[in-house]
């Protein structure tokens, strides 16, 4: 018997460790998608004659404190075929919570034949450097749905027009429908017959998004930082914005001003946004609204519309920021956007049992009735407001942004 085993032993090491091996590659895209499923494959060649076990260990970045990783595959032999490998392809899921870089480590593959006596390791790729953007893959998800017309399918509403804009197109003969307000008398006088002006949406309007970066911005949901769904839900945004022909232009501010880009219609701009929001981290520091409105002041010269990503916990801190938020309004359409706590509804929707229970409850239903008190206030200033729960962000804004439009406020 151990002269069986030993014969085995030895004919495994010779079929493992000949001319034949295992080849495998990670592949993955360029820009990974922070808060956002991103596909991972790795893509494994079998060039023995002979089906082989594969347990494949792939190193993740220590942002996933992940260390179990284990895959195991069994891939058929090339045979005698004309093809001199046998692939396949094998997809895992990761999702990052955080931007920045991350580095893979090695692709282990531990390879044994049938009698699984021997285990051959081979090891590829080595060190893999991987740049987390804020989220393309949302970005984009919103950019098809504009196009192809369904925006309606993810809670986008179709905002009725009031009135019309004043950006002249053109005139032409009238027909029976067109608004009589818009009769241009000395063209029909020209031509004998009724003529009218025909105006078109406004374009190129300059749009701002205000990024708050301070503490109040820290706060997780869902795995994601209250700052990381303000990032994604601009991008997403101004994606659809340009789509729209409108100028968009950033800034992020917090104790003190920090990156500013002006408005611009280009299509490369978006590039620009994602290359200057791909590092940006929250400070430890409450923001200063006083030092932002000089900022604007001197920056932002043409009536604007200003979507300010913020949050208050309190309607305290909102009143110590009031004054600067009415002056800003006094020149442009401000938007304050901030969040609803969602971790409170469970408690808010339980049934208390004890009296510590009940108190519990109490407080938090003070802090979401303060939520609606700042919504109340903001408004009664005309300060445009959207409080929403993270998840929500994208929709509401792009929401608001096109009830604004319709209206003709800007």
């Amino acid at each position: 018997m151990f002269l069986t085993v030993l014969v085995l032993f030895i004919l495994d090491i010779a079929a493992l460790y000949g001319r034949k091996q295992i080849k495998g590659s990670r592949e993955m895209v360029e820009k990974l998608s922070n808060g956002a499923e991103n596909i991972i494959r790795v893509i494994l060649k079998n060039e023995y004659s002979f089906p082989v076990f594969v347990e494949l260990v792939d190193e993740l970045p220590v942002q996933f404190q992940k260390r179990d990783f284990l895959e195991e595959i069994r891939l058929s032999g090339a045979g005698n075929s004309s093809a001199k490998a046998y692939t396949k392809t094998i997809e895992y899921i990761v999702v990052p919570t955080e931007r920045g870089e991350y580095t893979f480590g090695n692709l282990n593959c531990f390879v044994s034949t049938s009698l699984k006596l021997v285990k051959r390791k081979f090891i590829f790729n080595g060190e893999q450097l991987a740049k987390v953007y804020p989220s393309i893959i949302e970005m984009k998800k919103y950019d098809f749905l504009a196009m192809d017309n369904r925006l309606q399918s993810i809670g986008l509403k179709k905002i009725r027009r009031i009135g019309h804009t004043m950006e002249f197109e053109q005139i032409k003969e009238y027909v029976p429908g067109d608004d009589v307000r818009t009769i241009n008398w000395k063209a029909t006088a020209k031509q004998a017959q009724l003529m009218v002006n025909q105006y078109q949406d406004e374009k190129s309007q300059p749009i701002y998004t205000f990024i708050d970066t301070s503490r109040v911005m820290k706060m997780p949901f869902e795995g994601l930082k209250l700052v990381d769904y303000a990032i994604n839900s601009t991008l997403a945004f101004a994606n659809i914005a340009l789509k729209k022909n409108d100028k968009v232009g950033m800034l992020t501010y917090a104790h003190t001003v920090g990156n500013y880009l002006k408005a611009a219609r280009r299509t490369s701009h978006l590039s620009l946004m994602l290359e200057t929001l791909y590092n940006i981290n929250t400070k430890h520091l409450d923001s200063d609204l006083g030092l932002l409105y000089g900022h604007i002041n001197r920056k932002i010269t043409q009536r604007s519309l200003l979507i300010m990503f913020t949050n208050f916990e309190h309607i305290s801190a909102m009143r110590r920021q009031l004054p600067y938020l009415k002056a800003i309004s006094k020149r442009h359409v401000l938007v304050v956007v901030f969040f609803e706590n969602t971790e409170l509804r469970q408690l808010i929707e339980s049934n208390p049992s004890t009296i510590g229970d009940v108190y519990d409850q109490t407080i938090a239903n003070q802090f979401a009735m303060d939520k609606q008190l700042i919504a109340k206030e903001l408004n009664q200033y005309g300060i445009q407001t959207v409080l929403t729960p993270p998840a929500k962000l994208t929709v509401n804004t792009i929401n608001k942004y096109l009830e604004i439009k319709a209206r003709g406020l800007l």
